[in-house]
């Protein structure tokens, strides 16, 4: 494959490259370089982890990347996550393999590391505090936005080691690129800035998009560096916000309702969620989108590019409840398959109904 080709693929899932200069270089300096993306184990899989998430790394598979799946148990635990118990965020780590799997994630061309393990090396723990050596007390706090938290909602100190044990994880990876959310950009940062002076190398960020909630747009309460990202993770579709959420075990019927009531202005597709769900998730993965409507309505249209829909939406050619019965119906498509695993597997079964009895926490 060649690199216009590569690079194209990776484009595709990005929001942000930085830089798309050094990726280019990095392509053409190695066949298959090292991306990874790291995961606290909490609670059950949404349509960003379970359906988006493999969509992604379908396409930069294709691309020749060799990527690292990181099941970060132990910032979980730091994290408080499950209650802070690490067995209870160890199964659901492993419930996190299953839906990988069920998503259509070939396993055996990724690799999965637990942090687990990577804290038993003298090496990695040497990396955190050297780069806890070289970060001031007010970057550290700046980064603790990456845990989900702000200063005032810290419990512990161990909550502190948290975002140098993140950027201590790319270098133990031994990862050229950090392929994680916008909401992990400030770690991501920081790593580039403080590989070099620790005598590592300077990581590629390519951030991928974070889905938006059902219930639209959410105001950031304050930003400092790019408005419309933050206002992209503070909108971002999250587990803990069930009934902003889309999960993968939803029946059809719950996903028909749940859409049925998503945030969906007529005419407006900026910061429209169902528009947003047509752009990153169907056509990514069918070739046409079919709207059913009665003949008097205008009969059936099929769009074969979000461009189309698009379009058609802005001119009030598509009534937003029509919209939202096609979306959720393919949507219905996409997490069918994972559902059907979690009810015919046995292993992965079990998995879930543990999950399901668990007391999330933040």
């Amino acid at each position: 494959m060649n690199l216009d080709r590569k690079l194209r693929l990776i484009k595709g899932v990005a929001e942000e490259i930085v830089t798309e200069e050094e990726l280019l270089e990095l392509l053409g300096e190695k066949k298959h370089p090292i991306a990874y993306d790291g995961f606290e184990p909490s609670g059950m899989a949404h349509l960003p982890f379970g359906i988006y998430r493999a969509m992604n790394l379908k396409d930069l598979l294709e691309a020749g990347i060799h990527f690292k799946l990181l099941i970060a148990d132990w910032h979980a635990w730091i994290n408080n996550k499950m209650g802070g118990d690490l067995e209870r965020i160890q199964r659901v780590g492993k419930y996190f393999v299953e839906v990988w799997k069920a998503a259509g994630v070939d396993i055996k061309k990724i690799d999965i590391v637990w942090a687990s393990d990577l804290v038993n090396s003298s090496e990695y723990w040497k990396k955190v505090v050297l780069i806890g050596k070289s970060t001031t007390l007010k970057r550290a706090t700046r980064c603790l936005s990456i845990m989900g938290r702000k200063e005032g909602e810290l419990k512990d100190v161990a909550q502190y080691i948290y975002p140098m044990m993140q950027c201590a994880d790319i270098f133990q990876l031994e990862a050229d690129i950090c392929q994680l959310g916008l909401d992990q950009r400030r770690v991501n940062i920081l790593a580039r800035e403080i590989g070099p002076k620790l005598g590592w190398w300077k990581p590629v960020v390519v951030s991928h998009h974070m889905l938006m909630g059902l219930q639209g747009i959410k105001e950031p309460e304050g930003f400092d560096e790019n408005k419309n990202f933050d206002k992209e993770i503070s909108s971002k579709m999250s587990k803990s916000k069930v009934s902003t959420a889309i999960f993968v075990h939803d029946t059809e019927e719950e996903i028909k309702e749940k859409i049925r009531k998503a945030y969906c202005p007529e005419k407006i597709t900026r910061d429209n969620p169902v528009m947003e769900y047509a752009k990153y998730l169907i056509f990514r993965s069918f070739k046409t989108m079919k709207l059913e409507r009665p003949a008097k309505f205008g009969g059936d249209v099929e769009f074969s590019s979000y461009g189309e829909l698009e379009k058609a939406y802005l001119q009030g050619d598509i009534h937003p409840l029509d919209l939202k019965n096609a979306v959720a119906k393919y949507i219905n498509l996409l997490i069918k398959p994972v559902r059907e695993h979690f009810e015919k597997n046995e292993k992965a079964r079990e998995l879930y109904e543990f999950v399901k009895t668990q007391r999330i926490t933040r």
